[in-house]
């Protein structure tokens, strides 16, 4: 695909790494040419230095034969501009755009072609929003991801000496789990991947990856996770867009308190939450801290534009007491120096903003991606279209299936029935298959799959 990325930030330079790899045309504008001058060094990009709204960069980036635009800008307004354009001057046929404020995000209409022509939205912030939201609801999980309208979660999760799972085979996961119809897809084991066996003993420390049926996820979580606690109270850090929509989410269920530092904010705060408490400070406070009882904390989020901050924050909080920390950190460099001990849960909005955004740049009928592993590997669900003749999936049973290296299908959902992957499983047009692919080089071989031929149109 020949693509052009509006903005060079930490989500237009993600979103170009994980395109590039996959031998895309990519040409990335951004009005900072030591930035792109970076990129081009990393990865086999194209850079045009100049404004995203200017029809002659545009022009110039190849507007007028390019597949797809996609603006991630850090002005909502210049995305909006530059999709108007990519539609009006150069007919671009796919326009996808960053929208930051959830105001604008809101309303469908708003984005129809009669309007401002942008194919799909991207709001970051409610992402975010909803990916803490549900680590919150699964206190243990390392990731906590839905798929097929929440008919299938998967839920990542560390194993530690108290989970029944640890010193045993695969294959006694249905002695363990009787009632739970569950798949795990993958093993993560001192940074290495460990192919899932029947004989594969589960380790204290690995990281594994469970497929379970929404119906099963929360059983599934008390069985692996015990001792786990009920997340009851909550402490969020930062009264922003991220951190009023949580707290908005989880006031009517949870004790839930709110520190922002601004007061303008904390007046706005107090007046649209009707439950929550609201207070003016900083998460590096902690004499208020320890006034808020943070060691009765059961979830700390820190969740301010600083992730200098929401890292100290959540380091303050965990010396302090508290019992599960989060924090929102975009740039690798900070996750990277981090011991894995350290804090409990990061999130990058990068990362969940990518996995949204490469949703709607898949090939073949791709309606989710999930970035994982800090974006190292992906789960992927797919519609299976056409019939044994057009299709290279319908029709055949999973063995049958020639899937790429490092590939491997969890389960199938069709209509309100998930059936987890056996080699016997045939599939069928119109199932839903969720995929977890390792290897991302892979993605090309994998949406190959689920592109039909000529013949079904």
């Amino acid at each position: 695909m020949k693509i052009i990325i509006l903005g060079a930030g930490h989500v237009g330079s993600t979103v170009t790494a994980d395109l590039a790899q996959e031998m895309n045309d990519i040409t990335v504008v951004d009005k900072d040419r030591a930035v792109l001058d970076a990129l081009a060094n990393r990865h086999d990009v194209r850079t045009v230095h100049g404004h995203a709204t200017h029809p002659q960069v545009l022009r110039d980036a190849g507007a007028e034969d390019a597949d797809l635009i996609v603006a991630t800008t850090d002005s909502d307004e210049v995305n909006i501009v530059a999709c108007q354009l990519a539609h009006s001057v150069f007919r671009t046929p796919r326009r996808i755009a960053r929208i930051r404020q959830p105001e604008l995000s809101r309303d469908p209409t708003l984005f129809a072609d009669e309007h401002f022509p942008i194919n799909s939205v991207i709001s970051p912030e409610q992402l975010v929003t909803s990916q803490i939201r549900r680590l919150i609801e699964f206190p243990g999980a390392l990731q906590a991801l839905e798929f097929a309208g929440g008919r299938v979660w998967m839920l990542a999760l560390r194993m530690t000496p108290e989970t029944p799972m640890v010193g045993k085979p695969l294959s006694a996961l249905t002695e363990i789990l009787p009632s739970i119809d569950v798949r795990i897809v993958a093993i993560y084991r001192g940074g290495e991947t460990v192919i899932p066996r029947g004989n594969t003993d589960i380790l204290d420390g690995d990281e594994v990856f469970f497929l379970v049926s929404g119906a099963d996820a929360h059983p599934l979580m008390r069985a692996m996770k015990p001792n786990e606690p009920v997340s009851k109270r909550l402490m969020v850090i930062g009264g922003g867009n991220i951190g009023f929509g949580l707290a908005k989410q989880m006031e009517r269920r949870y004790n839930v308190k709110v520190i922002d530092r601004d007061t303008k904010r904390v007046e706005f705060l107090a007046d649209q939450l009707s439950k929550a408490l609201v207070l003016q400070g900083t998460g590096s406070d902690v004499e208020l801290l320890t006034e808020e009882n943070v060691d009765q904390c059961d979830f700390f989020a820190a969740v301010t534009n600083n992730e200098e901050a929401n890292v100290l924050a959540a380091l303050l909080a965990k010396r302090l007491g508290a019992k599960k920390v989060l924090a929102l950190v975009g740039q690798q460099a900070y996750i990277d120096t981090l011991p894995p001990s350290a804090i409990d849960l990061i999130v990058s909005p990068n990362l969940v903003t990518t996995g949204a955004l490469l949703t709607h740049i898949r090939r073949g009928d791709v309606v989710a991606v999930h970035s994982l592993r800090r974006g190292a590997a992906e789960s992927i669900e797919a519609i299976a279209h056409g019939d044994e003749k057009t299709s290279k999936v319908v029709g055949k049973t999973i063995e049958q299936i020639k899937l790429p290296p490092d590939t491997r299908i969890g389960c199938v959902v069709r209509g309100h029935e998930v059936i987890m992957a056996h080699h016997d499983v045939k599939i069928e047009s119109e199932d839903h298959v969720i995929l977890f692919v390792s290897d991302k080089s892979r993605i090309r071989q994998v949406e190959a799959l689920f592109q039909v031929g000529i013949g079904f149109f």
